[in-house]
């Protein structure tokens, strides 16, 4: 199909929520192959609809590596059915060019979706494997939330976002999440008793 542009961080439609698709149409399919084609052409992981200027409730993932053949799936009204654990997720996004932070995320995950040909598939990505980080970073974008919004260092992130000439974050829009924000405590004090012991030994 085409190769679209990607909309980036500071656009409003980026935080717009957007639409149910009613019927997997062929104005539907097209946009599921531009997403694709999008996607591979940015090196991306995964691309939501809003992100080339599109608000429909549809996001496309790849998380095949190196020699692998490419696997795409195709997501449209995606719903999260089932979310547990935590993990340190360091991100970036295709409307965020070159700009990486860590950012909170549940480890495990359960979604269930269309597929391109309207039909219904559940699917589960467990242990804060990359997939189930890239689908829970679409399923956001649906909703009009960024990866900077689960943010973990805010200052850090600032500092990145300014070396690449974007916006500063809306402090507005971080997310309050103390569970998950607990789980990621345990996880940070973990890493620093590692690294404190890795120190001693050398």
């Amino acid at each position: 199909m085409s190769i679209k542009k990607v909309v980036k961080y500071g656009e409003t439609s980026l935080r717009q929520p957007s639409k149910e698709v009613h019927k997997v149409s062929q104005k539907i399919k097209v946009l599921v192959e531009d997403l694709l084609d999008t996607m591979y052409k940015e090196n991306g992981v995964g691309l939501a609809a809003p992100q080339i200027g599109e608000n429909y409730r549809v996001f496309v993932i790849d998380v095949s590596t190196g020699d692998e053949p490419l696997n795409p799936i195709v997501f449209i009204n995606p719903k999260i059915i089932k979310k547990s654990g935590a993990v340190i997720s360091h991100e970036g996004c295709l409307s965020f060019p070159e700009a990486f932070t860590d950012v909170r995320r549940y480890a495990n995950v359960m979604v269930k979706a269309l597929d391109r040909n309207g039909r219904p598939f559940v699917l589960e990505a467990k242990d804060g494997s990359l997939l189930a980080r890239a689908i829970q970073h679409e399923f956001d974008h649906l909703d009009g939330i960024l990866f900077i919004d689960h943010v973990i260092n805010r200052f850090e992130a600032e500092e990145v976002l300014k070396k690449c000439n974007l916006p500063s974050i809306d402090l507005e829009k971080i997310l309050n999440e103390p569970e998950l924000q607990k789980e990621i405590d345990v996880l940070l004090e973990e890493k620093l008793k590692k690294e404190a012991e890795q120190k001693k030994e050398n």
